[in-house]
């Protein structure tokens, strides 16, 4: 059990014999809270969000996508993904013959200039369906870029234990719950040690930092629908928006409005 899905709608999983080609790039449009259920490939995927925001979830972890970043998923690997905020997307499946080099783990990497670049070619040459040393010179450029590509290290990770579930899950739908350690104790029925070990233990990271991340992660999906900062920051708990612009700057990089004005650039 992770984060309620049980209001989205769920899509059908494309379904594709095989791969013609070392990559083959599939473009789509997902709608606000339309997802893929949990599924595996036969092969490697490269999620890429060109607009929009969008969640990827393997096992108990959840990432964001927005199109500054993809998200590796290598092949067999169980994975669900879905929309935050309408979204545009290009999946790039690569083949395990050519992926050699390429991560053995999913990983989200930040895109660069040129890998954008790169994906919008090859998706405009599979359009086309042209058949050249060009398309494969492109591949071959894909590839050597996905090796040098940054990772981040940003993730939500989700707990098991029905009573850890419930708290979370409360968290996630009210990011402004202030209570500490010690009311969440009161509200579960554990003592503040108890439930400050057990959400360790299960989540790796202490609620304080897991709140944070949390706010991060709501704060990505709202940038995507609103421009209004104050509300934003009342939303997610914080008194005042330069409070909340602090915190997303030392998490981002960069305040709210330059983030949400990088995105759309991108668009």
């Amino acid at each position: 059990m992770t984060i309620r899905t049980d209001d989205w709608i769920h899509l059908q999983v494309p379904e594709l014999d095989g791969l013609p080609r070392p990559i083959i790039v599939r473009s789509q449009h997902l709608p606000k809270r339309h997802l893929f259920p949990r599924h595996s490939h036969r092969w490697n995927q490269f999620l890429y969000a060109t607009s929009g925001t969008m969640f990827a979830a393997i096992e108990n972890t959840w990432y964001v996508i927005s199109p500054e970043q993809a998200y590796w998923v290598p092949t067999g690997v169980v994975h669900m993904t879905g929309a935050l905020q309408d979204a545009e997307f290009r999946s790039l499946y690569i083949r395990d013959d050519v992926a050699a080099r390429l991560p053995r783990e999913s990983i989200v990497f930040s895109v660069t200039p040129l890998m954008r670049a790169l994906i919008v070619e090859l998706t405009e040459l599979g359009r086309t369906g042209e058949q050249s040393d060009y398309v494969e010179r492109v591949e071959r450029l894909i590839l050597d870029q996905i090796v040098r590509l940054p990772g981040e290290s940003f993730h939500l990770p989700w707990p098991q234990s029905p009573m850890l579930l419930r708290m979370c899950q409360e968290l996630f739908d009210n990011p402004s719950d202030e209570r500490d350690i010690a009311a969440w104790g009161r509200e579960l029925g554990a003592s503040p040690r108890t439930l400050h070990r057990r959400f360790e233990r299960e989540v790796g990271i202490g609620l304080r930092e897991w709140r944070n991340r949390l706010r991060v992660f709501r704060a990505i999906d709202l940038l995507g629908a609103s421009d209004n900062i104050t509300e934003i920051a009342l939303e997610l708990g914080y008194s005042t928006p330069s409070a909340f612009t602090y915190m997303f700057r030392q998490r981002m990089g960069c305040a709210p409005s330059e983030w949400r004005r990088t995105i759309r650039a991108t668009q």
